[in-house]
């Protein structure tokens, strides 16, 4: 990534995705855009699907829920981009089965990978409907942030049962159940590295995402957003802090 910190602006200036949207804008220069084919995983209501296509793309948007597919037509039409974003309902397990293979310039896989039923086989999938050249955004939840969190409240018996998770362990939430935004596993950096190179995609930049931003109060949040963003873009590609965040994206490509 860039050594700029200068903050994004509309939509990329969140400090909770900012990292994200920088390294995004980088790897879609280097693809060549606009009109480039992007498919998003898990991607919901459009909240990087509607950008994308504001920018010129083309956007398919592949979600299990009907009523998120439902909520980011609403918002295509309401950004005027509607003739750009493509809806299609799906798990990310039936990934290979919705987009043809080589047809992908960046696949979007963020917060999903932890809450599949095959991880291995979604990241197999990512590789396979990318074109040779195209890249994959991944973003999985951190196990290092987690347990640090958990030690912090107080629940330190949780926090190293996380510690001694075997890599991939899949973890039924606590609450029981495990429906849509239930975590059942987490990464580590070597992990989540390990996963998308078995895929056959080569990962070339790895950042943390909210190193600190899920910590600070919300009025600090507010109040100092210019410095907590350029924290962020700073702390992001640099250990220790990368690795303590509350997630970890990985830039990977298809050789």
């Amino acid at each position: 990534m860039s050594s700029s910190t200068h903050a994004p602006a509309g939509p990329h200036a969140a400090a909770r995705t900012a990292v994200v949207w920088q390294v995004l804008s980088g790897e879609l220069d280097r693809l060549g855009g606009p009109g480039l084919r992007v498919v998003d995983v898990g991607g919901g209501t459009g909240g990087f699907a509607v950008p994308l296509a504001q920018l010129g793309h083309h956007v398919t948007v592949v979600d299990a829920s009907p009523d998120a597919l439902a909520a980011l037509t609403r918002r295509a039409t309401e950004a005027g981009v509607d003739a750009r974003v493509t809806a299609v309902q799906g798990d990310g397990d039936a990934l290979a089965d919705l987009v043809a293979p080589d047809s992908t310039d960046l696949v979007l896989c963020h917060s999903l990978l932890e809450m599949v039923d095959d991880p291995a086989g979604v990241s197999t999938a990512l590789a396979t409907i990318l074109r040779p050249g195209g890249a994959a955004s991944v973003v999985v939840a951190n196990r290092v942030a987690a347990a640090l969190a958990r030690a912090i409240n107080g629940q330190v018996d949780a926090a190293v049962e996380l510690l001694r998770e075997a890599p991939g362990e899949r973890r039924e939430p606590a609450s029981g159940g495990g429906g849509r935004g239930a975590v059942r596993r987490r990464f580590d950096v070597a992990e989540a590295t390990d996963l998308l190179t078995a895929a056959g995609l080569t990962v070339v930049e790895i950042h943390g995402v909210r190193v600190v931003a899920d910590l600070v109060p919300g009025a600090v949040l507010e109040r100092e957003h210019e410095a907590l963003l350029a924290f962020e873009l700073t702390a992001a590609g640099r250990s220790p802090y990368r690795d303590i965040a509350t997630q970890l994206h990985l830039l990977a490509r298809r050789p």
